[in-house]
């Protein structure tokens, strides 16, 4: 039988409340689905600042790249935020990124449709929306230099190569190929240097991909489009602070954020994570939603393990215990027929994986 090699990384406040529950789900999973999946625990974030005097200790770095895949829950809180930069949970996040290369972020947004009313937006405009935006990740005016701060003056650096477009862009047309075959890059190419040359490698890039249709879009007009029309979009393609900004802009059409997973894949590693923060005030009462969390595990089963059949088991079970009316708290007022725990949400999605 063969056996997967899980690096989990619960992090801080409800962090290891939902990454509980998606280890449970992932059990089922494997039992009904002939694999075996074998955990071992690592610290970032402000548990392993406490723990170590460091957001990211080495241990961590190696555990990850020696893994198969890497389940995170989410990291932070108000008690580390006057910490050096450099110290706090957040460096922790960005300094892994860059050392597993995952250069490609995955943000779903599908609307449920026992949710539409979840939504601040007409039900009407978000029915059916199903899209995927695909975020640079390790590149962009995040890491470019030179960068710095003086008490008059502060500066960042917005830098793409040719070859770190090219890579995005491939893992944008290769999502596109396989689900409706629309793309829209999203640039600022009116106005910035970079986004002239984003826009010329992913045209050149297109090539490859005949059968994708490809769109342009500002990222202004994108912003717009993404709460006017909606259902327009099939994948998303974007730099990272752009990106940064559409994907959590395409969370709120579900409603809930608690709802929608994420990967992070493409160099050394994949890291696979729940789009939430990790919520301070309410860890330890049990009441946070684990389906992100879940839905992760789904994700991380399907693209790097391969396991697609158990990865559609999990959502399928998902999709059932919303339909049957189970709730926790943050969307209880949208048809609960039950509201749940953290933990007996948990157990009803493990129950009815088949």
């Amino acid at each position: 039988m063969k056996t997967y090699n899980i690096a989990l990384i619960k992090g801080d406040g409800i962090g290891p409340e939902v990454i509980a529950e998606a280890t449970k789900v992932l059990d089922r999973a494997s039992q009904i689905y002939g694999f075996r999946l074998a955990y071992e625990d690592f610290l970032m974030g402000g548990c392993a600042y406490e723990a170590h005097k460091t957001p990211l200790p080495e241990a961590t770095i190696t555990g990850c790249l020696q893994a198969d895949g890497i389940l995170f829950g989410a990291i932070g809180g108000s008690k580390w935020d006057n910490l050096p930069r450099e110290m706090r949970p957040e460096s922790g996040l960005l300094s892994l990124r860059k050392k597993l290369e995952v250069f490609a972020n995955i943000r779903p947004a599908i609307v449920f449709d026992e949710l539409l009313e979840a939504s601040t937006l007409k039900p009407e405009v978000i029915k059916g929306v199903d899209l995927i935006v695909i975020r640079e990740l390790v590149g962009g005016i995040y890491f470019g230099e030179p960068k710095g701060k003086d008490e008059n003056r502060a500066y960042n650096t917005m830098v793409y190569t040719k070859a770190e477009i090219e890579r995005i862009a491939r893992v944008g047309f290769e999502f596109a190929k396989n689900r409706r075959k629309k793309l829209c890059s999203v640039d600022k190419a009116n106005v910035l240097d970079v986004s002239e040359l984003w826009r010329e490698v992913v045209k050149q890039i297109a090539k490859e991909y005949p059968e994708v249709e490809l769109t342009h879009q500002y990222i202004d007009n994108a912003s717009m489009q993404l709460i006017k029309n909606p259902k327009q979009f099939d994948v998303i393609l974007t730099g990272n602070l752009f990106g940064d900004i559409l994907s959590d802009e395409a969370s709120m059409l579900t409603g809930s954020i608690g709802l929608l997973p994420s990967a992070s894949i493409g160099g050394k590693a994949a890291l696979y994570e729940p789009i939430h923060g990790s919520a301070p005030d309410i860890a330890g009462m049990g009441i946070a939603n684990p389906i992100a969390a879940i839905l992760s595990a789904a994700m991380l089963l399907q693209h790097t393990l391969k396991e697609s059949q158990a990865a559609q088991a999990i959502n399928n079970a998902v999709l059932k215990v919303l339909k049957d009316g189970y709730r926790t708290q943050d969307i209880a007022q949208f048809g609960a027929k039950e509201v749940c725990s953290t933990s007996q949400m948990g157990d009803l999605i493990a129950k009815n994986v088949q």
